[in-house]
């Protein structure tokens, strides 16, 4: 029953390890790294669900994981150089963004529940995908130029319509909330 859990904190644990190997120019670890990262993160899915092993726990533990391996991957990748600056901001801005919106409306009194959009699911299997590709070219320095340029635009459009679409979630959900007193 705990086998996800421990799934993901093995994830939460591997992400600095991505990040030295990115940082120390050891690319092809860090490549399997991050295709290690992405099978134990399928795994873990598909037990819980497969095997009812849910847990409060994971439930919020997935999603830390999942945004830690991403805003690390593209902050380290956008810092040396290895990704488009704007893109590395944007991915890292929605984040914290959604965020920031979830810890607000609960200082507020007024908690959301924020479920995953299968938009959001599609935004961050690219952006997966995205840094994969990038690691596969600076590991294996096969030219993906123009791929990247795509990849990029694509990771980015889709970032920020979902994005968009949380912050409209949000506002609707903080408009309809009764007023505190106090």
């Amino acid at each position: 029953m705990y086998l996800p859990n421990i799934l993901t904190v093995f994830r939460l644990v591997l992400t600095p390890v991505i990040v030295w190997l990115i940082v120390s120019d050891q690319l092809a670890e860090a490549f399997a790294g991050c295709l290690i990262a992405g099978v134990t993160d399928a795994a873990d899915g598909f037990l819980a669900r497969r095997f009812n092993w849910q847990t409060q726990l994971g439930s919020f533990l997935d999603p830390i994981a999942d945004k830690f391996l991403l805003v690390s991957l593209y902050v380290t990748l956008g810092v040396l150089g290895h990704l488009p600056a704007w893109l590395a901001i944007t991915v890292v801005s929605r984040d914290i963004l959604i965020v920031g919106a979830v810890l607000l409306s609960w200082l507020m009194g007024v908690p959301m529940q924020m479920r995953p959009l299968f938009l959001s699911k599609v935004n961050t299997a690219a952006q997966v995908a995205f840094a994969l590709l990038v690691l596969a070219e600076l590991a294996f320095a096969p030219s993906l130029g123009a791929w990247l340029a795509y990849g990029a635009w694509i990771v980015g459009a889709l970032t920020v319509v979902t994005a968009s679409h949380y912050v409209i979630l949000w506002l609707r959900h903080m408009s309809s909330a009764p007023e505190q007193n106090g």
